[in-house]
């Protein structure tokens, strides 16, 4: 009896269950990735990924993304260490390159909107693409939403170094999460996505 009191779980609940958030996340990408594979260049009108789809902005964008993977890690280390200060303004610079990402992709989004003539229900291409692109950005939303009550909070003076860092941490792999999954859509939207139509067919 007395070994079995000792014993101490190594995993807690707020690990499995963000753990079991990211799976079941996971799994609802992998069928928009594997819908928007299956339609790859199969719209036989309107226009085509090769026509509108262009790597400078979105370049911009994806590089701010995974700078805020680095600059939440910074965050957590200094709250790790006991300076709220230091994790506030890591913090802060995590939620403004977040923020230029989402309104990186909106300008994107107008661009082909309003320039290439690419909406939702263009063609295949279109629905399959602001889908998939739009699934990811409402997690970047999910994902700030977050990161600013944490960041809010430790304005506040409510997170305490001494209590808090696991928290944080653990809500911090969401984030990773969702830069990760966006390595994945950026390759195959803005790459594989690319390829002559001939090529895929």
């Amino acid at each position: 009896m007395r070994t079995m009191s000792k014993f101490k779980p190594t995993l807690s609940r707020a690990k499995v269950g963000m753990a079991s958030l990211i799976f079941m996340e996971s799994a609802l990408f992998s069928a928009f990735l594997v819908t928007y594979l299956y339609y790859i260049g199969k719209s036989p009108t309107g226009p085509q990924p090769m026509d509108c789809l262009e790597l400078g902005l979105v370049t911009i964008n994806s590089i701010c993304l995974f700078a805020s993977s680095a600059t939440v890690v910074f965050a957590v280390r200094a709250l790790s260490r006991g300076s709220l200060k230091g994790f506030q303004v890591w913090m802060l610079l995590t939620i403004l390159l977040g923020l230029e990402f989402l309104i990186g992709t909106g300008l994107e989004w107008k661009k082909l909107i309003e320039v290439q003539g690419l909406t939702i229900d263009s063609n295949v291409f279109g629905t399959t693409f602001y889908t998939l692109v739009g699934f990811h950005a409402f997690h970047v939303i999910v994902g700030l939403v977050l990161l600013t009550g944490t960041f809010m909070l430790a304005l506040c003076g409510c997170i305490k170094p001494e209590r808090d860092t696991e928290r944080v941490e653990i809500a911090t792999w969401y984030w990773h999460f969702v830069d990760v999954v966006w390595i994945i859509v950026f390759t195959l939207v803005y790459f594989v996505g690319k390829v002559p139509q001939e090529a895929l067919s």
